[in-house]
């Protein structure tokens, strides 16, 4: 016996025609490249995204074709991912931090017939575009013709003006009603392992997130919030926020390119912004922002944080001196990306602030639809008593079976798994904390130190800035760990006083070897630092 409810594919422009129905007056705010403040609404969004679809019709853009962006977040880039999803191609976010190289790679890979950009990428554009001529047909500059630039491109490949080509189009398109499991975007991996790898993401599986990830014990999202996302929207869909977004109404407010902690306060208090999320990165910076200037964020009430585990100063520093809740969370592309949020249970209501802080500190527990488990290096399932660390492995409706161009279920075990890639410790109440990656874990005499942990508490330190612990080699434990500490402006740092930050917070076996001070540390292009690098100069600096 089958159910008699309606059977209704989940469609994202569906998503966006419930916005534009229900929550049309609610603002969507952008900081342009140009400078300015641009305001517009839901029902604005859909309306244009119907015209950019007329749009993109006559550039030759057809089903399951390939649209790619080089953007910021803001209202344009809010259409092109409704725009194109909704129309039935895929929109194909592309990085502009990675190497010309990799962007030129990922695009022919992918099959881009036609990219998006913002004025900004001009000279980058000019880099790719000549090795691209196979596929790529038109490049279209979101922008308006006051602010068109000039571009050369190779003979044969359209150049359009994003307000042009809209003016030009009509809005006369009915969103149109297909198979959800169809493919809605696509972004690639950042590569640090090899080349980088295609996740594709299908309409079920956005709206499926998007309604996990409003849920209260989630990001708890609601039509009275005014949220920035300052994750890009070519980092892993910007975690969901733009869907999200629109299924609870809430208002977006868009912060462009400019993401220094100055820039964002004043985005912020300007634009009454209730909630955000972004990297670890971010916040430190803007943590220091609003230290160095006295400033408060006078509306915010909750930070999401992911991408990498957050140093616990941060969780520390926004609660106890600004009032600022920060949940942690974990995800990674492939997940779509949200995995885990911390959320508190009812047997943590009694815990003291120091209690609370320390569970703060964990990525949280699985959100439903999402399984998890860990597994010793025999694949063997660990248990959940917070103390063994493993590999983690997940499942769900909006976790990738295979990367673009291989087989259907290439990425999972035979149980339909997906390794993550991330060493983790799941405590009894379920609660996730990741303490490696599998490649970063340091195994020393056959026992795993977590490098996390040891650069946590090295950036406790008041004269760190920024630190990274590698694995390196050793002649007789194999390998052990090696610190690397980036100082503050203006303060000088011995090894002897990091190491002193140690005492009494850790095994004695876990404590680095050595301590090296350097200028910068290297980072991949979404902001996670570059182990490989750091990995192939100092991996036997304690053997020479």
């Amino acid at each position: 016996m089958l159910g008699l409810m309606q059977n209704h594919p989940l469609m994202i422009g569906g998503l966006l025609k419930h916005a534009a129905r229900y929550h049309g007056t609610t603002e969507i705010v952008s900081k342009t490249v140009e400078g300015d403040l641009h305001r517009t609404d839901w029902a604005g969004i859909e309306r244009r995204a119907r015209r950019l679809v007329r749009a993109l019709q006559r550039l030759g853009v057809k089903d399951g074709d390939r649209v790619a962006t080089l953007a910021w977040n803001g209202h344009r880039h809010l259409e092109i991912y409704y725009g194109v999803s909704g129309m039935g191609a895929v929109v194909h976010t592309l990085n502009p931090r990675l190497h010309p190289d990799d962007l030129t790679y990922i695009a022919d890979h992918a099959a881009d017939c036609v990219l998006l950009a913002d004025t900004t990428f001009v000279p980058l554009v000019e880099q790719i575009a000549p090795r691209l001529t196979g596929t790529l047909r038109a490049v279209v500059f979101m922008t308006d013709p006051a602010h068109m630039p000039k571009v050369t491109l190779p003979a044969g490949m359209t150049l359009g003006c994003y307000e042009d080509l809209l003016d030009a189009a009509d809005d006369d398109y009915d969103w149109p009603v297909f198979d959800e499991n169809t493919a809605s975007a696509i972004c690639y991996t950042s590569g640090t392992t090899g080349r980088p790898k295609g996740v594709v993401y299908s309409h079920r599986s956005t709206l499926l997130h998007a309604y996990a990830t409003v849920a209260t014990d989630v990001m708890g999202i609601r039509a009275v919030d005014r949220i920035t996302p300052v994750v890009p929207m070519f980092h892993a869909n910007a975690w969901g926020v733009p869907y999200t977004s629109a299924l609870a109404g809430s208002a977006l407010v868009m912060p462009g390119r400019h993401l220094d902690g100055a820039s964002v306060t004043a985005l912020m208090n300007g634009e009454r912004v209730t909630m955000s999320a972004g990297v670890p990165t971010v916040w430190l910076g803007l943590l220091q922002h609003l230290r160095a200037s006295g400033e408060r964020l006078e509306t915010v009430r909750r930070l999401v944080v992911g991408g990498s585990a957050a140093p616990p100063l941060l969780i520390e520093a926004f609660g106890r001196e600004y009032g600022i809740q920060l949940d942690h969370a974990w995800g990674m592309t492939e997940t779509s990306p949200l995995g885990t949020y911390n959320a508190p249970r009812p047997m943590h209501a009694g815990l003291s602030l120091e209690e609370r802080e320390r569970l703060a500190q964990k990525q949280g527990r699985v959100v439903f639809g999402v399984d998890m488990k860990i597994v010793d290096d025999d694949d063997q399932e660990l248990p959940w008593d917070g103390e063994r660390f493993g590999n983690l492995k997940v499942r769900g409706p909006w976790v990738a079976s295979a990367y673009y161009g291989q087989e259907p279920g290439s990425a999972l075990d035979e149980n339909g798994w997906f390794m993550t890639g991330d060493v983790a410790t799941i405590d009894p109440d379920g609660f996730m904390l990741i303490t490696d990656r599998s490649k970063d874990v340091i195994k020393s005499g056959g026992e795993w130190i977590s490098s996390i942990e040891l650069e946590n508490i090295a950036v406790s330190h008041p004269d760190v800035a920024e630190a990274a612990v590698i694995g390196a080699a050793h002649k007789k434990w194999d390998e052990r760990p090696l610190l690397l500490v980036v100082p503050r402006p203006g303060a000088t740092l011995t090894p002897e006083a990091v190491l002193a930050v140690y005492e009494g917070r850790i095994a004695k076996w876990w404590l680095p070897d050595a301590v090296i001070v350097v200028d910068e540390l290297p980072h991949t292009a979404t902001g996670k630092l570059q182990k490989t690098a750091l990995r192939a100069k100092y991996g036997n600096y304690l053997i020479e």
